[in-house]
């Protein structure tokens, strides 16, 4: 087997720390209030004496009662004063013998949970577990964890298939664009195959109706596509042109032909502009995948995580093996859950359309025996809804995933989110039956959240005026995130100076956070600094000077 690489190599670490690394995560990504919360050593007396309490050690620190306090607890909360720093406060707080500890307050986050009825109610089938949901593979692909971090708002996912039906309650409503190219009205779905691959990606998720979709709060690029070489390309680039982030394709051939220059050019069109491509490994357990999966990974690279254009996905079922009837070998990235096996449900729950399908008549073939006479199910009343089985439902699920990740760090380029998703999967390394595993959205997006590509800031502070050669240079410093990320922190400062206008030079590389200057009398200087975080991400040079300082000339 072939040994995972990377930074990620933390994650395992993450699984022995257990309870330990969420509580590290969250308190490192939650929201400071700008207040202090202290806790007073002495908690006897009445509620004046407490007040009284209160009201010295604040005058003491220089700081202003603020926000609700425990009395009972001798629990009050502090702002500094006008001008002055937290830190200093928080030093002061210290060193007072009447407070037993002082530190920043965090706002918590509340627990998230969808309350799509297909993630709660009982599967109906009398052979699955008692207590399984209709919608199991959501938790078993650890969504709910996801989700806490990772919403996918803004997120686009292309649907290259057979269209669907726009009145569905799950997709009404996240449609950004839907294009005919060759199938057909892309708002209508004719083959049903569309309509329930678009769901799994992005159903409208926490509305209380039907099911969630892998992707949150992603949205629809519907391509209906009559499956042709040159409608599949277009269909590709189009999507690609109107922002899609991942592109799912749940079709193929057998591979008995080279794949299509066509659609090759195409792939490499949208991995070029940071798509995250995805496509269906072979229903049949073969280990020739068929284009596009044979394109975005082809035969003999799975086993390495540094190849490979995109995803190829195969079927797991409820027991986290292989399907029956999925693709394998060394065309597979990963897998998602495609079947439930023997003696539970038909296959997959997603949305359906109104109309009868052509996977219902038989004109479309569904693993394992076409027809499906009883795919089509009754969901809280509405019929709109079927039981899918097939690597189909499963390369759509990868591609929420795809999306939530690339929102929630748009930093990360196609390519490595690729390989981000093969290194976070369920198995400790590459096998052939299913990849890299079964696709882990929870620990996805906890790795998405430690990568830091962002720079750091710096600002840098000096006297307009100097009587004296020696003045003191401060700076402020911080290493921005954006919501969900946890950032690496600074590690160090670069100062550089100019004197009379003359080019800059580095004067100082520390990891405080000022340093007196001595200059020469009656000169002008110029001075900025360039911050480094922790992960060697470099602040850019600023294009003027952040402060500027005249030394007065020597007496005579």
């Amino acid at each position: 087997m072939t040994t995972r690489l990377s930074p990620l190599r933390i994650l395992p670490l993450l699984a022995l720390l257990g309870v330990l690394w969420p509580l590290a995560a969250g308190a490192e990504a939650a929201e400071r209030t700008g207040r202090v919360v202290v806790i007073l050593g002495e908690r006897g007396g009445g509620d004046r004496a407490r007040a009284a309490a209160v009201s010295a050690v604040a005058a003491r620190a220089g700081a202003r009662q603020a926000g609700p306090s425990v009395p009972a607890l001798g629990v009050v909360a502090l702002r500094p004063a006008p001008g002055a720093s937290m830190r200093t406060l928080l030093d002061r707080l210290r060193d007072d013998p009447a407070v037993r500890s002082a530190r920043p307050e965090y706002r918590l986050q509340p627990r998230f949970e969808a309350n799509d009825p297909a993630l709660t109610a009982d599967e109906p089938s009398a052979t699955v577990p008692i207590g399984t949901p209709v919608q199991w593979a959501i938790a078993r692909q650890k969504l709910p964890q996801a989700w806490e971090f990772a919403r996918g708002t803004g997120g686009r996912v292309g649907i290259i298939d057979s269209g669907l039906d726009a009145g569905h309650p799950d997709l009404a409503g996240k449609i950004d664009r839907a294009v005919d190219q060759g199938g057909g009205p892309a708002t209508r779905d004719e083959a049903g195959h569309g309509t329930h691959v678009s769901s799994l990606a992005c159903a409208a998720t926490n509305d209380g109706i039907g099911l969630a979709g892998t992707g949150y709060d992603c949205r629809l690029i519907v391509e209906r596509t009559d499956f042709s070489e040159t409608s599949i390309a277009r269909s590709i680039v189009d999507a690609t042109d109107n922002g899609a982030d991942a592109i799912t394709m749940s079709f193929g051939d057998d591979g008995s032909v080279p794949p299509s220059d066509a659609i090759r050019a195409a792939l490499d069109f949208a991995v070029s502009r940071e798509v995250v491509l995805v496509a269906a490994a072979a229903n049949r357990a073969v280990e020739e995948q068929g284009q596009p999966a044979n394109v975005l990974q082809p035969t003999g690279t799975a086993p390495d995580l540094a190849l490979g254009k995109g995803l190829s996905v195969t079927a797991a079922n409820f027991s986290n093996q292989r399907a029956s009837f999925a693709g394998r070998g060394t065309q597979i990235s990963l897998a998602s859950y495609g079947s439930y096996g023997s003696g539970g449900p038909r296959g997959i729950f997603a949305a359906f359309p109104a109309n009868t399908t052509d996977i219902e008549t038989g004109l479309i073939g569904v693993p394992p025996i076409p027809p499906c006479f009883s795919c089509r199910t009754t969901f809280n009343g509405d019929r709109r809804y079927a039981y899918l089985q097939g690597t189909s439902m499963a390369a759509p699920q990868v591609a929420g995933i795809a999306a939530l990740v690339k929102r929630l760090n748009p930093a990360l380029p196609a390519l490595e989110i690729v390989r981000l998703l093969k290194e976070t999967a369920t198995n400790p390394g590459w096998e052939p039956e299913l990849g890299w595993g079964i696709v882990d959205a929870g620990a996805a997006v906890e790795a998405a959240r430690i990568i830091d590509r962002a720079a750091p800031i710096s600002r840098l502070r000096a006297p307009r005026r100097s009587g004296s050669r020696s003045f003191r240079l401060t700076w402020t410093g911080a290493d921005p995130a954006t919501p969900g990320l946890v950032p690496s922190g600074v590690r160090r400062y670069e100062v550089f100076a100019s004197a009379g206008g003359g080019g800059f030079r580095r004067i100082a590389r520390t990891k405080k956070q000022s340093v007196r200057f001595t200059g020469r009398p009656g000169a002008r200087y110029r001075f900025f600094t360039v911050a480094i975080d922790k992960t060697g991400n470099r602040e850019a040079k600023p294009t003027r000077a952040d402060a500027m300082t005249r030394v007065a000339p020597r007496r005579r």
